[in-house]
C-alpha cells in the first residue's frame, strides 16, 4: 500500500482564461489594490510563539514605515471587498494588527490579523499564491459541502476568509476525551466528513488540515469538520489520499467510531451524506455543470497520477468508468456520478442531467 505522503513539491497550477470568466461571473476575480508579492517586502520577522511558547512555524513580519502605510491601506481595502463587497464606510473603523508569514505549504500564505477599533473584535484573512486546483477545491466546497467559503483571485494572487473552529489536531489533544462532547456525534461527523472529502476527492485531510466547528445545542453540542487546506484537489494519484479515515494522525477520532459505531450505522451516515451532497448538486446545477465543463478541460495534475488514482477507482467501485478518463477532473466527476447513484435512486435525477461525460 502506498504511504499517505504528498508529492515532495506541489507546483503551483495556473489559472487559465476559461476559469477566470468563470471566476469573474461569479464575483470571485476583482481588481486588489495589493498582490501577494507586495507583502514580500517585509524587512524582517520574529517566529510567532503560541501561549505555550511553542514555535508555530509562522513568522510575524514587519515593514518599513513608508511601505507599511501603503500595506495597512490596501489590507483593510482588501477585507472590506472580501466581507462587505467593498464598502469603504467600515474602513476607518478597521486597523491592521499583526502580519504573519508561512514559509512551508505550497502556497506560502500571509495571515493577516484585522482588528475592530470599535470593540476590539478581530478576525483573520489570508493572502495566498494563487493556484488552479486550489480554487477548484474552494469552488466545490462551497458547491458540495454544507459550508459557504468566501475568496477572491486577482492575477497570482488569491485572498482567502478565515475558516474558524478548533483544528482537528489541538481538538484530539485536548477535547476527544472530555465527557461534556457527546462523543458518538464526533465520530459521526467524522464519517461523514471522509465521505465529503471522498466523494469530490479532497485529499491530504490529516488532522491539522481541518478544524471542528462546535456549535451549542438544546442537549449537548454538536460538530461539523471542516477542511481549510484545499491545495490537494484532485492532485495525487491514489484512493486513501482522499480518505481521512487512512491518515494516521486522524486514529484517536477513528478509534472512537470503532468503539461507537456499527458498519450498519456507518453505511447509513454515508447513505445521509451522499443524499444532501446530490440534494445540492441538483440545487446548483447550472454552475456545477459550468464549473466541470472547464475541469474536466484543465490540466491540474500529471497523466501517470490520473492513470494510477483511475486504477484506484476502477478497483474500488469494481467498475471500468475510469478506463476513459484523461483529466482529473474527469475523474472527480466519475467518481461523483458513481457515488451519488450507487446506493439510492433518489440522485439519478440530477446526476442524469450532467452532460459532460457521454
Amino acid at each position: 500500500m502506498k504511504g499517505n505522503v504528498p508529492s515532495k513539491k506541489k507546483q503551483l497550477i495556473s489559472i487559465k482564461k476559461s476559469l477566470r470568466s468563470f471566476l469573474r461571473k461569479h464575483n470571485r476575480d476583482v481588481e486588489l489594490p495589493l498582490q501577494y508579492n507586495d507583502l514580500l517586502r517585509y524587512e524582517s520577522s520574529i517566529p510567532l510563539m503560541d501561549q505555550d511558547g511553542n514555535d508555530t512555524l509562522w513568522q510575524t513580519v514587519f515593514y518599513s514605515q513608508h511601505d507599511w502605510e501603503e500595506v495597512n491601506e490596501s489590507l483593510k481595502q482588501i477585507y472590506a471587498l472580501l466581507k462587505t463587497d467593498g464598502d469603504v464606510e467600515v474602513l476607518e473603523h478597521l486597523k491592521i494588527a499583526r502580519i504573519d508569514f508561512c514559509t512551508f505549504g505550497n502556497t506560502k500564505p500571509f495571515r493577516i490579523r484585522i482588528i475592530n477599533r470599535l470593540n476590539d473584535n478581530y478576525d483573520h484573512f489570508y493572502l495566498k499564491k494563487a493556484d488552479a486546483s486550489r480554487i477548484y477545491g474552494l469552488e466545490l466546497e462551497d458547491l458540495l459541502s454544507p459550508n459557504r467559503v468566501t475568496f477572491l483571485v486577482d492575477k497570482a494572487t488569491l485572498v482567502e476568509e478565515h475558516i474558524a473552529g478548533i483544528p482537528g489536531d489541538d481538538f484530539m489533544k485536548h477535547h476527544l476525551a472530555d465527557s461534556t462532547f457527546n462523543q458518538i456525534r464526533i465520530a459521526k461527523e467524522f464519517i461523514k466528513f471522509n465521505e465529503r472529502c471522498f466523494v469530490r476527492l479532497l485529499g491530504d485531510m490529516r488532522s491539522y488540515n481541518y478544524v471542528i466547528d462546535i456549535t451549542p445545542d438544546i442537549e449537548g453540542s454538536q460538530f461539523r469538520m471542516r477542511a481549510i487546506d484545499f491545495d490537494q484537489q484532485s492532485y495525487e494519484g491514489w484512493k486513501s489520499f482522499y480518505l481521512p479515515q487512512y491518515f494516521k494522525e486522524n486514529n484517536p477520532i477513528i478509534f472512537l467510531g470503532m468503539k461507537h459505531m456499527t458498519s450498519e450505522t456507518m453505511k447509513q451516515y454515508q447513505f445521509e451524506e451522499r443524499s444532501l451532497i446530490a440534494a445540492r448538486v441538483k440545487a446548483s446545477r447550472l454552475q456545477f455543470n459550468e464549473l466541470f465543463e472547464l475541469m474536466v478541460k484543465d490540466e491540474i495534475s500529471h497523466p501517470r497520477k490520473i492513470q494510477s488514482l483511475s486504477e484506484d477507482l476502477n478497483f474500488h467501485h469494481k467498475t471500468t468508468a475510469f478506463e476513459n478518463c484523461k483529466t482529473m477532473g474527469e475523474v472527480v466527476l466519475t467518481n461523483i456520478k458513481l457515488l451519488l447513484q450507487k446506493d439510492f435512486k433518489q440522485s439519478i435525477e440530477s446526476i442524469e442531467s450532467f452532460q459532460l461525460l457521454k
